[in-house]
């Protein structure tokens, strides 16, 4: 029986491991959470649970049935698992099976137990997480990712704060202001940057091709009718360009922008609020695919052929690191990725639902992409690395005097990327405000010798075979 491991158990790696073991395959699924369902069904935990939490998600019975899928001997199921390293080794057969190193136990302790899997087919579907660009103020407390404030409010409902600012760009801003609401919070106002005429253009053209997501329309309508009840403002063409306060967040200030995200003068508007969530879109998780050796587009996402394939034998990718295409998206390329990971040939219906939901994907960069003149709204003593706290100033000026262009030369002379979260927050901007790594398509801060952090008295207690990477 094929062994097909997944990494990810949100929807696409829940829809892989289904459909492989529909397939015929054994399957391993991890996830380095402590539950099932990744960062879109982020639900409560089981000793705080809802007797209605289907309300608090969209697609919550697709989930549920996922889920019970999975009580099954050929699956095991294996959370708060940190893969830190793939490599393929060679085996007697000429075959080149895929290992992948783990920890597995809470990310902060110690002394976490160590296993090696090794499988025929690696699906990695390790999803992304929020894009946010830097702007006075986004170091003080009370300024949250997107993300993270819908997190705490559908895992623990909680509410980032009483006067809320939600602002940034794409879709996702929409439900993020309903999980505020419903967890408390008074939401003063929405704030997308995309402008009227970039929406049109996004979404207008071709309109027969969005008849594959008319389901959405439902949902579109739900935050419609949402905002509406609870008067949120919408605003579009606008944006958060500073957060002030005396230690934390008191106000905003936003301002109009023109077609090229440049805030104009005399727009400037401030609100009163006491926490504000912020989104420009996503970050695909590309740690564990650059190690496997995966080839990464022009566009910043793994490369797959029609049935998910990678550029690496036996290794398979689906959902967001791919591209940024919603959960729709995610499902259907994990039953593509699946089926195919387990030596099947997709189901030609499946194909053509991931043909529609790449339309759909394209037209959310089309419309809600981030256009370069969001800079300008930075000043000289802007944080830009929180974890470091490297100004915006001082990262110009240095890279400039420096006259460097790879990005491990820019991160060791600025200190920009090399504190606690390794560039994950930071990285991509850090790249586009210093043109570092523009030279080698390989040179990005996605690349990182461990594909996630472990203590060094862990890793000095494993016995492995890590090959000859020059990197590790």
């Amino acid at each position: 029986m094929k062994h097909v491991l997944v990494i990810g158990a949100g929807p696409a790696g829940l829809s892989a491991a289904v459909a492989a073991r529909d397939a015929g395959a054994r399957v391993t699924i991890l996830d380095s959470g402590d539950g099932l369902g990744g960062q879109y069904w982020r639900h409560l935990p089981p000793q705080r649970p809802s007797g209605r939490e289907s309300r608090l998600h969209h697609g919550w019975s697709a989930f549920v049935r996922l889920r019970g899928r999975l009580h099954d001997d050929a699956i095991e199921v294996v959370t708060e698992a940190q893969v830190w390293a793939i490599e393929q080794a060679e085996d007697e057969s000429g075959t080149a099976p895929v290992r992948v190193h783990l920890l597995i136990g809470p990310a902060d302790a110690g002394k976490r137990e160590a296993r090696t899997l090794t499988a025929d087919a690696l699906v990695l579907a390790t999803g992304a997480h929020d894009r946010t660009l830097p702007f006075p103020g986004w170091h003080l407390s009370g300024v949250f990712t997107a993300g993270a404030a819908q997190a705490l409010a559908k895992g623990e409902r909680i509410a980032v704060g009483r006067r809320v600012v939600v602002a940034g760009a794409g879709p996702f801003l929409l439900p993020v202001a309903q999980s505020l609401t419903a967890a408390g919070a008074h939401v003063v106002g929405v704030y997308e940057a995309a402008r009227t005429a970039a929406l049109a253009k996004g979404w207008l053209p071709r309109p027969w091709r969005l008849l594959a997501a008319s389901h959405k329309g439902p949902e579109l309508a739900g935050y419609v009718t949402h905002h509406l009840a609870r008067r949120i403002p919408y605003r579009l063409g606008r944006a958060v360009v500073e957060a002030r306060g005396d230690g934390r967040v008191e106000a905003v200030v936003t301002a109009r922008l023109d077609a090229n995200w440049a805030p104009i003068p005399g727009t400037e508007r401030t609100v009163a609020a006491d926490a504000v969530c912020v989104s420009h879109g996503f970050t695909p998780r590309l740690e564990l695919p650059i190690a496997a050796g995966c080839a990464i587009g022009p566009d910043r996402f793994v490369e797959v052929d029609a049935e998910q394939r990678t550029s690496v034998p036996n290794v398979w990718a689906a959902g967001e690191i791919t591209g940024i295409g919603g959960v729709d998206a995610a499902l259907v390329e994990g039953r593509v990725a699946g089926r195919s990971a387990a030596g099947r040939e997709a189901d030609p219906a499946d194909l053509r639902r991931r043909r529609g939901t790449t339309d759909f994907a394209r037209r959310i960069e089309a419309a809600h992409g981030i256009r370069p003149g969001w800079t300008s709204w930075l000043r000289e003593d802007t944080v830009v690395c929180r974890c470091e706290e490297v100004p915006y100033g001082r990262l110009r000026d240095t890279a400039a005097a420096t006259d460097q262009t790879s990005v491990r030369s820019v991160k060791l002379t600025t200190r920009a990327g090399l504190g606690i979260c390794q560039a994950r927050m930071c990285g991509r901007t850090v790249e586009d405000l210093t043109g570092a790594g523009a030279a080698r398509a390989e040179d990005t801060t996605d690349r990182r010798p461990l594909a996630a952090p472990i203590r060094l008295g862990d890793l000095a207690g494993l016995a492995t075979t890590l090959g000859k990477d020059p990197h590790v």
